[in-house]
This record gives structure tokens, C-alpha cells and sequence, in this order.
């Protein structure tokens, strides 16, 4: 028969004891992924190059004070950089029209962030809801969804954006986000529709069938929180393709035109000058690379730490 009986010295003892650890909390498919992504030096240099961006574009006067559209060609034709003068006026030289290109290279920053931002929106927003549709629906629903989607995905994105854009009188920032919206859904349509036969065939989808729940609710509450991670991964990578399709269309004169500031436009000015004067492409050509590279830089590891298959 066991001693109930305990002395003074043992109790205190018992007391004193360490509580047992308790079992840590399961953590979500987002907290793991953001545990991960805080520990990745390409993730947290790429988002310390997007924030600044994006400060940039939001509030360029806090970069300089200089006026980008103000030229004077008397005293500023293609003047050289004075490296020596941080974030002077004359920091990057002059352009053709003797405006700063420092200037305008802050400024432009806002035109690409808007365009690259507002078309990424667009197309998952979109896209996400045909691929949701026919990846749940599934038959006849699927098939006109799917066909639809062959037909633009078969229209290459920059012709048929120049055929569209040709049609505006006046092309500004949302006449170059519709024409890439319009052609653009379509790879999000795929990739969703692909998440989302793969999600509604699992367990949890079943059982809230079973428990009456509605087509919305289980399409919004259950399968879109589980099919969404393909999306976010390709419209990260997509963002930066999408700034650097609107320089394209700038650089060819379909795309934004004066008075935007636009990095495609200050290439396409400087393209004629570019033996003699070369800093006037360097320096906004340098800023849409270094823009373009920070947001697929960010994609590839959003990627790695959302896709259990690269763990």
C-alpha cells in the first residue's frame, strides 16, 4: 500500500518543481511560411528594396526638391553627372531637354509602382475568380471558362496591348493597367483553377458539404484560404514582369506618354544620345532593373516558403 504521508521537507520540494512544458501551438501555413521568410536574406533585402520603392512613389518630394519636368537647354543640355553632389539636381547629368535625370528617375519610380501594382490586383482579382469557378464547377462551366481563357492566352501580351492601347486618344496610367489587365488574367486563371481542384477534393471540403454549408461559403471560407498560396506566389513574380511590359510599351511610344514620368520614356529619349552621353540611359534603365529584379527576387522566395515540396 502506498505512503500517503509526506514530510514537511518534500512538499515545499513538489511545489518548487518546474509546471511541464506545455506542447508548443501548431503553427499555420502563413505564420510557417513567414517564420521562414524572416530568416532568408534574399526575402529581406528584396522587401528593404520594395518599401523604399514604394516610399519613393508615394512621396518623391522627401528625395528631391527639384522640379523633373523644369529643363533649361542653355545651361543643362546633356551636362554630366556630378557625383559629388548627393541627391543634387545635377547628382545623375541632364537629359536632352536639360532636365535633372535624377529628378525624373525619383519620380518615375511612381508611374511603374502604380501600374505594376494596380494590373497585379487586377488580373488576381479576375483571374482568380474564373479559375475559382471552374476549378469548383467543374463540367460545361469549366470548359467555356477554359476555352475563353485558351483564346487570350494564345493574344502575346505586348501586341495585343499595342493593338489596345492604339485605341485611346489618350494613353495615361489606368488606359495601360486596363490593356494589361484585359490580356494578363489569364495564367491566373490557370493557376487557380489547378489549386482549386486539387483542394476541393480533400476531406474538409467534403464534411462541409455534408454539414450543409452553402456553395459561397465553402468556396470563400474553405477552399479559397487553401488554394490561394499558387496565386500569390506567380502574381509576386508576375508584378515585376508587368512594371517592366509598361517600360516596354513607353520605350516604343504606345504606352505612357508626356506629361508622365516614366523610366520607358526617359530610355527611349536617351537611346538617341546613348555614344555621348550614356549616363542619361544608365541611370533609369538601372532603376527598372534593380525594381524588376527586387520583385522577382521576392517571388522565388515567397515561392520557397510556401511550397512544402522545396522544404
Amino acid at each position: 500500500m502506498p505512503d500517503l504521508t509526506k514530510t514537511a521537507e518534500e512538499i515545499p520540494a513538489q511545489a518548487d518543481a518546474p509546471a511541464a512544458a506545455k506542447p508548443e501551438k501548431a503553427r499555420s501555413l502563413g505564420s510557417d511560411a513567414w517564420h521562414d521568410l524572416r530568416r532568408k536574406p534574399i526575402f529581406v533585402v528584396s522587401a528593404l528594396l520594395i518599401l523604399l520603392l514604394i516610399v519613393i512613389a508615394i512621396a518623391p518630394g522627401l528625395f528631391t526638391s527639384v522640379d523633373p519636368r523644369a529643363g533649361d537647354l542653355r545651361l543643362h543640355y546633356l551636362a554630366k553627372p556630378n557625383y559629388s553632389h548627393f541627391f543634387e539636381a545635377d547628382w545623375f547629368g541632364y537629359d536632352l531637354q536639360g532636365r535633372s535625370i535624377y529628378a525624373r528617375t525619383i519620380y518615375g519610380a511612381r508611374a511603374s509602382v502604380v501600374v505594376g501594382i494596380c494590373v497585379t490586383l487586377g488580373v488576381t482579382i479576375l483571374g482568380g475568380i474564373a479559375g475559382m469557378v471552374a476549378g469548383y464547377f467543374g463540367g460545361w462551366v469549366d470548359t467555356v471558362i477554359s476555352r475563353v481563357t485558351d483564346i487570350f492566352f494564345g493574344i502575346p501580351l505586348l501586341l495585343g496591348s499595342l493593338v489596345i492601347l492604339n485605341a485611346f486618344t489618350s494613353r495615361t496610367i489606368w488606359s495601360v493597367v486596363f490593356a494589361l489587365v484585359a490580356l494578363g488574367w489569364t495564367q491566373m486563371t490557370r493557376v487557380m483553377r489547378g489549386s482549386v481542384i486539387t483542394v476541393k477534393q480533400s476531406d474538409f471540403v467534403t464534411a462541409a458539404k455534408a454539414l450543409g454549408a452553402g456553395t459561397g461559403r465553402i468556396m470563400f471560407k474553405h477552399i479559397l484560404p487553401n488554394a490561394i498560396a499558387p496565386v500569390i506566389v506567380v502574381a509576386t513574380i508576375a508584378l515585376g514582369g508587368y512594371i517592366a511590359t509598361e517600360a516596354t510599351l513607353s520605350f516604343l511610344g504606345i504606352g505612357l506618354q508626356d506629361p508622365t514620368i516614366s523610366w520607358g520614356i526617359d530610355i527611349n529619349s536617351a537611346q538617341k544620345v546613348i555614344r555621348t552621353a550614356p549616363f542619361a540611359l544608365f541611370f533609369p534603365a538601372g532603376m527598372l532593373s534593380i525594381t524588376v529584379l527586387a520583385f522577382i527576387m521576392l517571388g522565388d522566395a515567397v515561392r520557397d516558403a510556401l511550397d512544402p515540396k522545396l522544404r
